[in-house]
């Protein structure tokens, strides 16, 4: 299995952000660190070229990224100050769902360290995604006739309204998310299958809640590849969260993801995206568990 890192293209974010971007860094080095490891490889992926972009993006707003033509308005949108580095890091994580993606498809599971980047939409990017590497992967893999049809897995506290957005007129994409309901974004966009979860929903709820939807949504969704958007932020001490699900409860919720996956026969890419712990190795702890699942997954027999 490859598992694929970006943090060597790290956004210079001011003081006092609440953007915890050193997450990266620190999940890299835990995962090198690791003992399961065993000899899956970590590599540095290529970044997304324009093209690609453009399988899920418009022209106008490629171009405003890459040239640094956004409006302030825009700017704030997405939450990051524009940069040269944002621009670098931003197709780096496309491109590294993307190599997960095409890496899936011979090894059955590819991870990306990043990723999940499900608020950009097809002409504007939000809630510090900038290019939506879902879509991205999606579209360009389905582009070179490699799949047929493909299935998002949003776990993310955050519903994936810009993943939504741009797969809503491909009959071959089908999203899921599971988020909560008065959390960011206020105004979310129709998923093929949305639940919106209370402030507050524990472990057992959640649980069953996904057990049943996952069932439904790998039936209707009949994929010929995965793309799980994990999410660390359904975490009772994440600070953007408002579920309360504990770490054992996270980790079950990631072994029923990969089960139903395998289940299927299915190769699949694993995203990060959000994770905003009060103390941020507890962020670090949920993803690199979620990547140790996987890993475990991909080696038993």
């Amino acid at each position: 299995m490859q598992i694929f890192y970006t943090d060597h293209f790290i956004l210079p974010i001011p003081t006092g952000h609440r953007f915890p971007m050193q997450k990266y860094r620190l999940l890299r080095e835990h995962v090198q660190q690791a003992d399961w490891l065993g000899g899956h490889t970590l590599v540095e992926p290529p970044a997304a070229d324009v093209a690609q972009l453009l399988r899920a993006h418009s022209a106008a707003y490629v171009a405003q990224i890459m040239d640094g033509t956004l409006s302030a308005a825009e700017v704030r949108r997405i939450g990051f100050p524009w940069s040269p580095q944002m621009v670098e890091r931003s197709r780096r994580a496309a491109g590294a769902t993307l190599a997960a993606a095409h890496q899936a498809l011979h090894d059955g599971v590819a991870i990306s360290l990043a990723g999940g980047t499900h608020h950009a939409c097809s002409g504007h990017g939000e809630g510090y995604c900038v290019f939506n590497d879902s879509a991205v992967a999606a579209f360009e893999l389905q582009a070179l006739g490699l799949v047929k049809r493909v299935l998002v897995v949003d776990l993310d506290v955050h519903q994936g309204n810009g993943t939504a957005d741009i797969m809503a007129d491909h009959e071959w994409c089908y999203t899921f998310s599971m988020h909560g309901a008065k959390n960011y974004p206020f105004r979310k966009v129709a998923s093929d299958c949305d639940i919106a979860l209370a402030d507050g929903t524990t472990d057992d709820e959640y649980l069953t809640t996904l057990g049943a939807a996952l069932d439904h949504v790998f039936h209707v969704a009949r994929p010929d590849l995965v793309i799980y958007v994990s999410g660390a932020d359904p975490y009772e001490g994440d600070s953007l969260g408002r579920l309360k699900l504990t770490k054992p409860g996270l980790a079950t919720r990631d072994r029923m993801v990969a089960q139903m996956i395998r289940s299927f026969g299915v190769p699949c890419v694993v995203t990060m995206a959000g994770g905003y712990a009060y103390d941020i190795t507890e962020s670090v702890a949920i993803h690199a568990n979620t990547v140790r699942t996987f890993v475990t997954m991909n080696a038993t027999p």
